[in-house]
C-alpha cells in the first residue's frame, strides 16, 4: 500500500476519484487550495484506491495522507484529458488575446490603409516591415489604446486607435539590433498622446540601456489635446523630450519624414543625427491650428515647411521621392555604423589622376573624386542641398566606414561661407561622436570675405571649423587636391597642416596664406600701379602670379614640409587604408565621448 499525501498546508476542494478506482500514475486525484491557489496531487504509482482519507472541506497538513493506493500492474486506460493534446489548439483566452492584436493590423483597417493609398502614402506598419530584416521586429505596447475612456468607449477606441498611433519595438536593421518607432497618422493624425508618449518614453530608456540605435517615422500633428484620462494641466512634465534629446551623441538617431510634421513630432525629428524626408513633406514647429491660435493668421498644412524651404535651409539632411526611398537611405544611413562591410569593390583608381584639370582656373565636380575614391556604391551624401560649398558624405574605404568633407569648387570657387562652415564643423561632431575616421579633400581659396559674408556672422560660423577640429579624437587625413590657401585650407586640416594623422598633395595642389591673384594684388600693388600700359600691367600680373604659384606649388611646398608627400592621385587609396590599420581601436566606453551632437 502506497499512501498519496498533501505537499502542503491548505484545504481540499475537489477529490477525483473514490474507492476501488482505478488511478495511474501523475493521474489528477485531489485539488488543495492555499493561498488562493489550487494544488493537483497525484499518485506517483498506478494502481487502486482502496482508502480515500479526506473530504471537500477538510484542512490537511504538509505530509498528512490524503489516498492509500494499492500499487498494481493493471493496465489502466488513460482518460480524455491524459491524451495528447493537440498543440495548435487555441485556448479561449489566447483566442481573445489574438483577436484583439488582429485589430490593429492592416487587414483589419481597411479604410485606413484607403486613405494611405489616397495620399500615395504607406502605413506605418508596412515602413517598419520594410526597414527591419524580415520577421525581427518585437513590438511593444500594440494593446495600448488612447486615453480617452472618460469621453468614449473601450470598444471604441479598441478599433479607433490602436496602439494609441504608435508602433514601436525592436527588431534588426542589417543584422544589428534597432529599435524602431512610428507614429501612425490614420490614428488621430499622429499626434503625441498620454499613452504613446509613455511607450516614447519606455523605448528611449531601453534605447540607452541597451546602446540600440533609433529609427523614428515622425509624422504626425503634435500634441493631442482630446485624452482626458490623465491627472495633470499642461502634459509639460512628460519625459520623452529630454529622454530623446540625451540619446544625442549616445546612439545613432535617424529621423524619417513623410507628410505633415508638426510641434511636437517636429521636435522630435530635429533632435536626430539625421533627418530623412520625402518630396511630400512639410515639417514646422507649429501646425495651422497652432498658427491660428497665436493669432499669426490662417494657413493651409501644405505652406508650412515645404521641401523647397527645408532642404535648401539644412533642416533636411536627406531628401528622397518616397518612402521607399526614404527607408533604403535610413539603412544604408545605419551601415556606417554598424562597422566594416564584407566585401567591396572599387573603380580603376588611375582615373584619378584626369578628374582635377590640368588649368588651374577650370571648375570640376569634385563629387566625382569622392565617387572615384570610395568602395563603388558606398557613397550616401547628407546635406546636399545645404551649404553647397561643402560636400559631406559618409562612404567605405575597403569596407571600412568613413566621414568625407570636400570642397565644392563649383562654388564660391570653394570658398568656405558660413552656411559650409556650419555644415562641416556639424559633420565632424557626428563622425567623432560615434567613432567615425574623416577625411578632408582640401581645394579652397580660404575662407568666403567680403561685407555680405560678414552679415551672415561669418567670424563666427567659420570658427566652428577650428573648434570642432582641436576637439577630434579619430584619426583625419587631408588631401589638398588642388587649392590650399588660407585660414580655409587649415580650417580643411583641423587647423594646421600637422594636425591630420597625414597632409598631402596631389601634383595639382598649390599653397599660399592666401589666394595667388590676391596676393599679388596686395603685395604688388605700387609696381602694378607703376605700369600706365593696361597690356604691360595685366602682362607683369600674370608672371607675378606665375612666379608665385612656381613657389607655392605642391613639390616646392613639399621641400618646406609643410606637408608629408606629394602623391600619385591613384595612391590615394593606400594612404587612406595605410592610416586607418596604424590607428588604434577606438576605446570601449560606458557613456557618450560628445555631450550631444549639434542639431545645426
Amino acid at each position: 500500500m502506497t499512501d498519496v499525501t498533501s505537499p502542503l498546508q491548505g484545504t481540499i476542494v475537489r477529490v477525483e476519484v473514490g474507492e476501488g478506482d482505478l488511478v495511474r500514475a501523475g493521474q489528477q486525484a485531489v485539488v488543495i487550495e492555499s493561498m488562493k491557489m489550487e494544488h493537483v496531487v497525484a499518485p506517483e504509482v498506478s494502481g487502486i484506491v482502496r482508502r480515500v482519507v479526506v473530504a471537500v472541506g477538510d484542512t490537511v497538513l504538509p505530509g498528512q495522507a490524503l489516498l492509500v493506493v494499492e500499487e498494481s500492474d493493471v493496465d489502466i486506460a488513460g482518460d480524455e484529458t491524459e491524451q495528447a493534446r493537440d498543440l495548435d489548439a487555441v485556448r479561449p483566452d489566447l483566442a481573445e488575446v489574438l483577436a484583439r492584436q488582429a485589430v490593429g493590423r492592416d487587414d483589419a483597417r481597411p479604410a485606413a490603409v484607403a486613405r494611405r493609398r489616397e495620399s500615395g502614402q504607406r502605413t506605418a506598419r508596412e515602413n517598419v516591415d520594410d526597414l527591419c530584416d524580415p520577421g525581427s521586429f518585437v513590438e511593444y505596447g500594440p494593446l495600448v489604446i488612447a486615453a480617452q475612456r472618460r469621453r468614449r468607449s473601450v470598444e471604441e477606441l479598441v478599433s479607433q486607435t490602436p496602439a494609441d498611433g504608435l508602433v514601436a519595438g525592436v527588431g534588426t536593421v542589417n543584422g544589428h539590433r534597432t529599435i524602431v518607432m512610428s507614429y501612425d497618422y490614420t490614428v488621430l493624425a499622429g499626434t503625441q498622446g498620454l499613452q504613446n508618449h509613455r511607450k516614447k518614453d519606455r523605448l528611449f530608456e531601453l534605447a540607452e540601456r541597451l546602446r540600440l540605435p533609433i529609427v523614428f517615422f515622425t509624422e504626425g500633428g503634435g500634441g493631442r489635446p482630446g485624452d482626458t484620462d490623465g491627472t495633470g494641466a499642461s502634459g509639460l512634465d512628460c519625459m520623452a523630450f529630454n529622454l530623446f534629446g540625451g540619446l544625442s551623441g549616445l546612439v545613432p538617431l535617424v529621423g524619417v519624414n513623410s507628410g505633415y510634421c508638426f510641434a511636437g513630432n517636429a521636435a522630435i525629428l530635429g533632435c536626430c543625427d539625421v533627418v530623412i524626408a520625402t518630396a511630400d513633406s512639410h515639417i514646422g514647429m507649429g501646425g495651422p491650428a497652432m498658427i491660428e491660435g497665436g493669432g499669426l493668421g490662417v494657413v493651409a498644412p501644405t505652406e508650412i515647411g515645404p521641401m523647397d524651404v527645408q532642404v535648401p535651409n539644412g533642416v533636411v539632411d536627406i531628401a528622397v521621392a518616397d518612402e521607399a526611398e526614404a527607408v533604403a537611405a535610413a539603412r544604408q544611413y545605419l551601415s556606417y555604423f554598424q562597422g566594416r562591410a564584407g566585401s567591396w569593390d572599387c573603380s580603376d583608381q588611375h582615373a584619378l589622376r584626369h578628374l582635377v584639370p590640368e588649368n588651374r582656373l577650370r571648375v570640376y565636380d569634385v563629387r566625382t573624386v569622392v565617387d572615384a575614391l570610395a568602395d563603388t556604391g558606398s557613397v550616401l551624401e547628407i546635406r546636399r542641398g545645404f551649404g553647397l560649398g561643402m560636400i559631406t558624405a559618409f562612404v567605405r574605404v575597403d569596407g571600412r566606414p568613413i566621414g568625407v568633407i570636400a570642397n565644392n569648387p563649383s562654388h564660391l570657387g570653394g570658398a568656405i561661407d558660413a552656411d559650409g562652415a556650419d555644415k562641416a564643423a556639424r559633420f565632424m561632431q557626428l563622425c567623432d561622436a560615434f567613432d567615425l575616421p574623416l577625411l578632408f579633400l582640401c581645394d579652397t581659396p580660404g575662407i568666403m570675405v567680403g561685407p555680405e559674408s560678414e552679415r551672415t556672422a561669418a567670424v563666427r560660423h567659420c570658427a566652428r571649423m577650428f573648434v570642432t577640429g582641436a576637439s577630434l579624437t579619430v584619426p583625419f587625413f587631408t588631401i589638398i587636391l588642388r587649392k590650399g590657401y588660407g585660414l580655409g585650407a587649415q580650417a580643411m586640416a583641423g587647423g594646421s597642416f600637422k594636425a591630420p594623422v597625414f597632409t598631402v598633395a596631389w601634383p595639382t595642389g598649390e599653397f599660399g596664406g592666401m589666394g595667388l591673384e590676391g596676393a599679388v594684388k596686395l603685395g604688388f600693388r605700387r609696381e602694378l600701379d607703376a605700369v600706365d600700359d593696361p597690356e604691360e600691367r595685366a602682362r607683369l600680373f600674370d608672371e607675378m602670379v606665375a612666379r608665385m604659384y612656381e613657389h607655392g606649388k605642391a613639390l616646392n611646398t613639399a621641400t618646406y614640409f609643410e606637408i608629408d608627400d606629394v602623391i600619385d592621385p591613384a595612391d590615394s587609396r593606400r594612404w587612406i587604408t595605410s592610416a586607418l590599420d596604424a590607428a588604434p581601436p577606438p576605446p570601449t566606453r560606458a557613456g557618450k565621448k560628445r555631450p550631444c551632437i549639434d542639431t545645426w
